[in-house]
């Protein structure tokens, strides 16, 4: 069986689902030349939690965890199956870890998951297994929550994280915009971008100290912290390709990443943008 990448998505707004634009783009493109997954365990951004969580219904419900937009968007369902088998096998693997998981037998997709997953994989035939994120334990934790996840990419399933390269919704308000983008986002993403080329994963676990404006690119750091289950995820000496797909608003940043394992050899390649 094949040994899949992890990935990393910037799922940016819930209208992507409507609006899928060049991020649309990309996520086709990428699922083109994926292996196609026999499952997917997905950690979004938007489903946070003292220690992991793991959902094991068999039918996940479409959450609609936002409000005030229009109401198309509240009418699209993404019924893909769940999987309760992989859901245990993801329990036994952070369990293994010492990470304490709980199984929540009623937890759906929330727009974190099925936004993305509704461009990557339309036909909703592909199993998916949400996981949650602790914000309150930092990067280290999402990374050692992802090198737990690891063994299952040889598996034939698909570990994704799912959240924003840059995250400031207060900026909303401050008239950034295609044609005037915020200072902070450009040098963000290419310090993240050099980090994961250079494989300095002490400094990428350090980024609110090391990352030029990082306070401004996350206020918080929840959608940020799923980057790190899918790095912990690919390995050690991961090889990460940078897939540009625009910065929306003039704020936020659509950046994915493909994580592969390394090769037989181990040289190291750089990242290449789009």
């Amino acid at each position: 069986m094949t040994t899949l990448p992890s990935l990393y998505i910037s799922h940016g707004s819930p209208m992507t689902a409507l609006q899928p634009g060049l991020t649309g783009e990309r996520l086709a493109e990428l699922a083109a030349v994926l292996p196609r997954p026999k499952a997917i365990v997905m950690a979004s951004a938007h489903w946070l939690s003292r220690r992991p969580q793991v959902g094991s219904a068999a039918m996940p419900e479409t959450i609609h965890d936002f409000g005030g937009f229009p109401a198309a968007l509240y009418q699209l369902r993404y019924p893909a199956p769940g999987d309760p088998v992989l859901a245990d096998r993801v329990m036994q693997l952070l369990d293994h870890a010492g990470l304490a998981p709980i199984a929540d037998p009623k937890r759906g997709l929330d727009h974190g998951a099925w936004v993305p997953l509704r461009l990557l994989y339309p036909d909703a035939d592909i199993p998916v297994v949400p996981v949650s994120i602790q914000p309150e334990l930092g990067p280290a934790h999402q990374y050692a929550l992802g090198q737990a996840l690891a063994p299952l990419r040889d598996e034939g399933v698909l570990v994704i994280g799912s959240g924003s390269i840059t995250h400031n919704l207060h900026d909303l308000r401050a008239g950034y915009s295609d044609e005037r983008q915020a200072p902070y986002v450009k040098p963000f993403i290419d310090w993240i971008e050099q980090k994961l080329a250079a494989g300095d994963i002490d400094a990428l676990l350090d980024y609110r100290r090391q990352a030029p404006f990082a306070e401004r690119a996350h206020p918080t750091d929840e959608h940020l912290l799923p980057l790190f289950v899918a790095l912990g995820a690919a390995g050690a000496k991961a090889h990460a390709q940078r897939i540009d797909a625009g910065i929306d608003m003039g704020l936020l940043a659509m950046d994915i990443y493909r994580f592969d394992g390394p090769t037989v050899d181990d040289s190291r390649t750089p990242l290449t943008a789009r």
